[in-house]
Parts: C-alpha cells; sequence; structure tokens
C-alpha cells in the first residue's frame, strides 16, 4: 500500500506494520516519547483520503478525531493513504536556535586553552613499496616504519584486512588514524585526504536524546538533532527502565531503543548535508549513570539496591562496533564518566561547561530534567546529591507538553482583572505546545491570580470560563485558536507541582549537609532544556528555585551534550572531566531521612514554610 504525504513525497506501508513503523523504516521521522506505544499522544498526524483502522486513539479529544487525528503508531493502513504531518509532530532535526547558541561551545574551548586534540590521532607515513630484496609482509612494513616514531600499537582483523589495498590505492602513501588511549589502529587514508572529518557529541537523557554533528578540523557545530528518548515506552524515569532491563528481562530491548534513536538522528543529518558515515571518525556520549549503562548493555539491577553500585563509572575507549550505532566499525567512542549510582556524565559535562570547579566562588549548579541532579562546591571541594524530578519539565505527561523548542509556549500572563492570557512563544511562531518555563510561568501566574490555591488545585470561582471541565478533570485554557486548544490539567499541575518540590528538597537537603544557607551561594547555575526561557522570579514563586538575588542565577542550557562536545574535540577536556568526577563526592538521599520530610514542605506553593520566601510573601495578596 502506498501513503503520500502532502508534500509529496511518497512511501510504501506493508499489511500488519504500523504507519509509525513504516516510517521510521523509510527515513520519515516523527515525534513519540513513548516510543510508539500509544500512551504519549505526540505522533499526531492527519488522514486526509484512504482507509484504515486504529487499535486506540488514546489522549485524543474527540475534536482531532472528528478531524482525522490519528496517533501514527496505532494506526494501520487498509488502503492507499494521504496523510499530513502536523509541525507539532515532527523531529526537530536542524534546530535553528540550538545551532546559533552552539557556536558558544568554541568560544568555551578556546577559554580553557585546549588544542583541538580528538580521539583520533593521525601521523604520516611514506612506506617504501615491497620489491624482491625488501620482501617482508605488508604489516611488519607497516610496523617498521612506526618503530621510528616510537608508536607501539595493536592491529585488528578488521585493520589488517583493509590494510592490504589500502596501502597500494593511497601507492604507499598514507595518514594512519589510532586511538591513543587503546593504543589501536583504526584506518588508513590518503596523506592528503579529500573532504572533512566528523565527530558526533550525544546527551542521552532520561527523556530526550540530543545530538551534534561536529566539524573536527574547526570545532564548530554542523548540526543538531533530537528526539524523545524511546526506551520511555518502558517507563517514564530511571527505576521502571532499570526494574523492566532486571526483572522484565528487556535489557537488550532498552539498548536497542536508544541506539535505534541515535542513528534515526544520524540518517537524516547526514542525508542533510551529503555526508557518509564513513565521515564520522569520533563519538562522544554523555548521560546519567543508568542510561550510559543502558548503552553499554550492562546490568544496571545493582544502582537500585543498597549500597547502589554501577558496573562502571568511567569507561575506556570502546568502538562502534559495540554498540549498534550505524557507522564505521572502528570509530572510537569515548564516555564521559560518572560519578555514582545517580550522578552521572551529564553532571560532570556541567561542572566543565559552567567551570565551577576552577572558581573559589561557591557555586550551585542544578541540572533540571528528568532527574535533578544538584552540585555545590567551588575549586577546592565539590558535593553532589541527586533526586527524581520526573520528566514534566521536558513535555512527557503533560497534555500538551512539548521541549523549548520552536513552537513552544515559553511565556505566560494572565490579566488580573479579565484573566486573559498573553503568551510568547519560542520562535515567534503558531503555538504547539507548553515547555518547562511556560508551565512554570502559568502555575506562578494562576497562584498569584487565585486560580490555583497552595495546595495546586483549581478553585474553579475564581476562574471565570478559562476554568472548564475536560476529559481528565478541571483545565485551564491557556490559548485558544481554531486549530484546538492549548491547557494546563489539574493532573498536569500535579506533576510540575511533584518536580519542583523534589528539586527544591534536594537543593535544602544538600546546603543542610555542607552546613550551608541559601545567601552563602555567590552562583547558582541552571542547565536543561527549558533554562534559557526560565524566568527567575516564577520559579522561586511557585518554590522551586530558592528565594535569592536574581543576579545570582546563570542559564546554561544542555551542559550535558555541551560536555560532550568539549570532550570529542579535546584530549585535555577528557582529562578534566576524569579529574572532576574523581573530585566529587556523592550523598545518597535514599538513605537520608530529612528528604521526604523536605519534599512534603515543598508540595505547596511555594511552600509549607513561607518565611522561606520573603519576597513571595510580599507579592501575596491576602486570602
Amino acid at each position: 500500500m502506498k501513503v503520500t504525504f502532502t508534500d509529496g513525497k511518497e512511501i510504501t506501508v506493508v499489511e500488519g506494520e504500523s504507519l509509525y513503523e513504516a516510517f521510521k523504516r523509510q527515513e520519515v521521522y516523527i515525534t513519540a516519547s513513548c516510543g510508539g506505544k500509544g500512551t504519549c499522544g505526540k505522533c499526531r498526524i492527519r488522514i486526509i483520503d484512504g482507509d484504515y483502522s486504529c487499535r486506540s486513539y488514546g489522549k485524543l479529544s474527540r475534536e482531532e478525531r472528528d478531524g482525522g487525528i490519528v496517533l501514527a503508531c496505532q494506526s494501520y493502513a487498509s488502503g492507499d493513504l494521504v496523510v499530513d504531518i502536523p509541525v507539532e509532530s515532527r523531529l526537530s532535526v536542524g534546530d535553528k536556535i540550538a545551532i546559533s547558541r552552539s557556536k558558544d561551545l568554541v568560544e568555551l574551548l578556546r577559554s580553557y586553552n585546549a588544542e583541538i586534540s580528538p580521539l583520533v590521532t593521525r601521523t604520516t607515513l611514506r612506506l617504501p613499496p615491497p620489491t624482491i630484496d625488501d620482501n617482508i609482509s605488508d604489516l611488519e612494513r607497516l610496523k617498521r616504519e612506526l618503530d621510528a616514531t616510537g608508536l607501539d600499537l595493536r592491529y585488528s582483523k578488521e585493520f589488517v584486512s583493509r590494510m592490504v589495498d589500502d596501502l597500494r590505492r593511497f601507492d604507499w602513501n598514507v595518514n594512519l588514524g589510532y586511538q591513543e588511549d587503546s593504543s589501536e589502529a583504526l584506518f588508513l587514508e590518503p596523506a592528503e585526504p579529500a573532504g572533512t572529518r566528523y565527530g558526533i557529541a550525544v546527551d542521552i537523557g532520561t527523556t530526550t536524546v540530543v545530538l551534534y554533528l561536529v566539524d573536527m578540523t574547526d570545532g564548530h557545530v554542523v548540526d543538531v538533532a533530537s528526539t524523545y528518548n524511546s526506551q520511555m515506552r518502558y517507563g517514564d524515569d530511571v527505576i521502571t527502565r532499570i526494574v523492566h532491563a532486571t526483572e522484565g528481562g528487556g535489557l537488550d530491548d532498552l539498548r536497542k531503543a536508544v541506539t535505534t534513536d541515535i542513528n534515526d538522528l544520524i540518517t537524516p543529518i547526514l542525508k542533510r548535508h551529503g555526508l557518509e558515515a564513513g565521515q564520522i571518525e569520533s563519538v562522544v556520549i554523555s548521560g546519567n549513570t543508568t542510561m550510559i549503562q543502558l548503552f553499554w548493555g550492562f546490568n544496571p539491577s545493582y544502582i537500585r539496591e543498597e549500597p547502589y553500585i554501577p558496573a562502571a563509572n568511567s569507561f575506556p575507549v570502546w568502538k562502534a562496533s559495540e554498540t549498534g550505532i550505524r557507522i564505521g566499525g572502528n570509530t572510537p567512542v569515548y564516555t564521559v564518566p560518572c560519578v555514582a549510582s545517580y550522578v552521572g556524565g551529564d553532571i560532570v559535562s556541567g561542572v566543565i561547561a559552567t567551570k565551577m570547579h576552577r572558581s573559589p566562588e561557591i557555586s550551585l549548579f542544578m541540572d533540571i530534567g528528568t532527574n535533578g541532579e544538584i552540585v555545590i562546591g567551588n575549586d577546592e571541594w565539590m558535593m553532589t546529591v541527586a533526586c527524581s524530578a520526573g520528566p514534566c519539565f521536558e513535555g512527557s505527561g503533560i497534555k500538551h507538553g512539548m521541549r523549548a523548542t520552536e513552537g513552544a509556549i515559553e511565556s505566560i500572563r494572565i490579566d488580573p482583572e479579565t484573566l486573559e492570557t498573553s503568551i510568547e512563544v519560542i520562535g515567534e511562531s503558531r503555538p504547539l505546545g507548553i515547555c518547562g518555563s511556560g508551565m512554570i510561568d502559568a502555575v506562578s501566574e494562576m497562584f498569584l491570580r487565585g486560580i490555583l490555591d497552595q495546595r495546586g488545585k483549581f478553585v474553579r470561582e475564581t476562574g471565570g470560563p478559562r476554568i472548564r471541565e475536560g476529559e481528565d478533570g478541571l483545565e485551564f485554557v491557556i490559548h485558544h485558536d481554531a486549530k484546538g486548544d492549548i491547557v494546563l490539567t489539574q493532573v498536569d499541575v500535579e506533576n510540575i507541582m511533584r518536580a519542583k518540590a523534589a528539586v527544591y528538597a534536594g537543593v535544602s537537603l544538600l546546603l543542610k549537609e555542607v552546613g550551608f544557607t541559601f545567601d552563602m551561594i555567590e552562583k547558582v547555575y541552571i542547565a536543561g532544556g527549558f533554562g534559557n526561557y526560565l524566568n527567575v522570579e516564577r520559579a522561586i514563586l511557585i518554590g522551586m528555585l530558592p528565594d535569592i538575588p536574581e543576579d545570582r542565577f546563570h542559564f546554561m542550557g544542555n551542559t550535558s551534550v555541551a560536555g560532550a562536545y568539549l570532550c570529542l574535540l579535546s584530549r585535555q577536556m577528557r582529562e578534566e572531566a576524569e579529574d572532576v568526577a574523581s573530585r566529587m563526592t556523592y550523598i545518597e538521599l535514599s538513605v537520608k531521612g530529612g528528604f521526604m520530610d523536605e519534599f512534603m514542605s515543598a508540595l505547596f506553593l511555594p511552600h509549607t514554610d513561607i518565611e522561606q520566601f520573603p519576597t513571595v510573601k510580599a507579592k501575596l495578596p491576602d486570602r
């Protein structure tokens, strides 16, 4: 059967194959945060013409169903179809906002005075061709030449097999690419190779996967791609995925899910730039400890059992052939080192991206994502904790949630008299959903206007017509247009409340552990996809961030992929990451009895102890 898209592209679909599966098979990439399980409702498409069947409509409203909207993962063709993919369902490849900001990474690398020194090192060799009198084997000939340089390398069967033809094809005048850490020869190329070599920096988040394509000659970011982590079909958080991997026997399923995501990002990004997979010469992976264990296929079960031990925190440089990533099998893959069971390479990346470990100031680093990791310290010491915030700030679990990309509502104001809303949208385009910063704005505005009480419950009589009964209970209409409303439901608000409470409780407990108060913190670095759009005043107002002067807060964006980028380009930065990981002291919150008390106290707007938020107290009307 044939599927024709409204842009003219055509693909085929076979009987029994969901449209989502057919799309992926033929390089049509759409968002599906649950990995095609039918629970997230993100893979919306519109059937313009043709016969089809649906197993489930998931979270789609009656109005959407009547308009021909279906979930691609739950829909099956019964004949030829004409399909439209809405903008909000398309995979984020070529993120202009991320690309423009990635220019700052080159400056960050320069600020370390770090020279570009990739994972692959090259040395030029001019080998004398064999003769009757000089008739040693090709490998011995290569080794003889390397002896003069002092290099002693290992040679895989694959390398030797290719070497035989490569030496003759390149007329014995070659560059040898090798990996210093593993002391292994990787490839031969002409002494004056044609074309640019590229590297890939990857952030494997619990909710999202982000990939940078990097020019290895000058360090500029060529392109950016991102998607939801398909492991979400097995659970929203790391614990449920660990359970699935161990008790459910799904370790290989989880490993394949994330490597498929990475491959699904690589394929279109290479196609956009006319590149071959063989031009990718190195890869760096950053992520939390569980994501890294699952990526390498290690049993993660002991991470969730006291004393909470991962298989490894520091990793050798292994090869792409051991990962499932579809690039050259000999391509080296470096893993940013982890610290402990719940503080991974993403936090090490964050520290080197902020340079807090080189400053005498007391700094607080907060990575606000599915997991909330927090680091406090300076150039002499660092302590860290982790807490589970949930994936809502990255768009998952929120009815109209999305990541902080073009089309996301980032800011909301509610008129105190009319209760009409005004919004700001990333990219100044048509609003498609709401990202984390918009959620925080909405909750803070509703709290100030009395639409939400201190428990985060809707006060129906104060919200006017914008509060209505929806399919999931009460909801507040943030934006209305002819193409559909964007709302926050009571369930959405409860998810946001739990997330903000976990973040604040983690910070509060860590400060108490080191004997500090909030006013002793000189800088607060905030990482996470929505950080660049976050309004500090509003985050303080709902009790997510501490009530300290706003000029102490600095937003860093995705520091996990930033650290991966630094490690991709520089040996010095890889050594810096190893040093940072070794210097952090980790505190296990699960054995700290005070965390649950802190969490429960923070489950109110802004907090049960309003005295911790004096500026908020001054803004609140008497109720």
